[in-house]
C-alpha cells in the first residue's frame, strides 16, 4: 500500500483551503464507491501510486494573526480566506500553524530559519509547497533553501524565480532533491486558454496584430497583485511563449482590478486581433469565469504528487512530468516535447515509490 504524501505548506491561503477540503471530498467519493476514473476534474487518478486524497498535512507556516498558533484545520478556514466551505467532514491533523519567515529571517543562520528546517525534519515532510503572496523573491529563496537543507522536495506555486535559477537547480540536483517550479498554470486558467488560442492563430496561418488579457478577482491574491504583479506578468508572458508568436504584441495585466464581492471567483477577459487573407481583420473576445482556488488546487495536486514520487524514486532536480502544469518551468516550455513529458510520467510509474520514508 502506498504511504500518504506528507505535505508541509508555506502560506495557509485559499489555495491550501481548496486543496485540503478537496482532498477530503475525493476521499468521501471513494468511500461512497465512486471509481477513481469517474472523479470530476481529475486527469491522472494516480501519480507514482499516489491518489488525489493520499495527502497528510504535517506542517504549516504563515504570518497572519488569524492563523499563527491556531490548529491547522481552523486556520485554513480563517479570514481573509474566502474559499467556499465544501460539504465534507474535515480531519484534524493535530498540529498548529507556526510563524513563518520575515525578511530579516532569510539568513540561513537566523533562529527562525533554523526552526523552519527543524520543523520540516521533525514532521517528516516529503514536500514543502510554497504558496505565499506574489512578489516575495526573498521568501521564495529562503524557503527553498530551508527545504533543500532538510532534504524535502520543493514546489513553487508562485512566479518567483526558483527552479529557473541555475544555481538553485544545481544545488537541488547535487543534493538529490526534486525542485518543481515555477508558477502553477491553473486547471483552466487564462494563460492556458490564451496560449491555446494564440497557438491556433499561428497554426492556421493568421497574422497576430495584437492581444491582451485582463484578470479580475476578489481574494487576497488579487489584492496583492495590484501592487506586486510584475513577476506574475513576466510569468504569464512566459506561459504564452511559442513559435511564430511575438510576445511584444501581447499585453497581460494580472490584476486589472480587485473586486471584493467576487470573493474567490476570477473573471478574465481576452482579446485577439489578427489578419487573414488579403489582410482582412479577425477579432476574438472571450470572457472566462472560474473558482480561482479550485483552479489552482486542480494542478497543485499533480505538482505535489510529482514532487513526492520523484523524491521517493530518487530522481533529483526538475521533474519533466511537471511541465504542462507550470507557467514558467525550468528551461522554458520550448525545451520540452509532449513525448518528453510522458516519458517523465513513465519513469515515476516504473519506480518503486510506495513508501515516503
Amino acid at each position: 500500500m502506498t504511504a500518504k504524501l506528507r505535505l508541509a505548506v508555506a502560506g495557509v491561503g485559499n489555495n491550501i483551503s481548496a486543496l485540503f477540503q478537496g482532498a477530503q471530498l475525493y476521499a468521501k467519493l471513494a468511500a461512497q464507491g465512486v471509481p477513481e476514473s469517474e472523479f470530476p476534474g481529475i486527469k491522472r487518478a494516480r501519480i507514482g501510486g499516489l491518489g488525489v486524497s493520499d495527502i497528510e498535512f504535517v506542517a504549516a507556516f504563515d504570518l497572519h494573526p488569524n492563523k499563527v498558533g491556531k490548529p491547522f484545520a481552523e486556520a485554513v478556514l480563517a479570514e481573509p480566506n474566502n474559499y467556499p466551505r465544501l460539504e465534507v467532514d474535515l480531519p484534524d491533523p493535530k498540529f498548529e500553524v507556526t510563524a513563518g519567515l520575515v525578511a530579516a529571517d532569510a539568513d540561513p543562520e537566523s533562529e527562525a530559519f533554523r526552526r523552519i528546517v527543524t520543523e520540516l525534519r521533525e514532521s517528516d515532510a516529503e514536500v514543502l509547497l510554497y504558496s505565499l503572496p506574489t512578489g516575495l523573491q526573498w521568501a521564495a529563496d529562503a524557503y527553498a533553501k530551508a527545504a533543500l537543507e532538510a532534504k524535502v522536495a520543493f514546489v513553487n506555486c508562485t512566479p518567483e524565480i526558483v527552479a529557473r535559477s541555475p544555481e538553485m537547480l544545481t544545488a537541488y540536483e547535487s543534493a538529490g532533491v526534486p525542485l518543481v517550479g515555477d508558477d502553477l498554470a491553473s486547471h483552466f486558467g487564462t494563460s492556458v486558454v490564451h496560449r491555446a488560442l494564440l497557438g491556433l492563430i499561428a497554426e492556421r496561418g493568421l497574422t497576430l496584430a495584437s492581444s491582451y488579457q485582463l484578470n479580475f478577482g476578489g481574494n487576497e491574491d488579487f489584492r496583492n497583485l495590484r501592487d506586486h504583479g510584475a513577476s506574475k506578468r513576466d510569468s504569464k508572458i512566459n506561459a504564452l511563449a511559442q513559435d511564430n508568436i511575438s510576445p511584444d504584441k501581447i499585453e497581460v495585466i494580472p490584476s486589472a482590478g480587485y473586486i471584493g464581492h467576487l470573493k474567490d471567483h476570477k473573471v478574465a477577459v481576452l482579446n485577439i486581433e489578427g489578419l487573414g487573407w488579403a489582410g482582412t481583420p479577425i477579432s476574438l473576445d472571450l470572457k472566462l469565469q472560474v473558482q480561482d482556488s479550485s483552479n489552482a488546487a486542480g494542478v497543485i495536486i499533480d505538482l505535489i504528487r510529482v514532487a513526492a514520487a520523484s523524491r521517493r524514486a530518487e530522481l533529483p532536480g526538475f521533474p519533466v512530468a511537471a511541465v504542462r502544469v507550470l507557467k514558467s518551468p525550468a528551461g522554458g516550455h520550448p525545451s520540452y516535447t509532449p513525448d518528453m513529458v510522458e516519458e517523465g510520467f513513465r519513469k515515476l510509474e516504473a519506480a518503486d515509490v510506495a513508501t515516503g520514508r
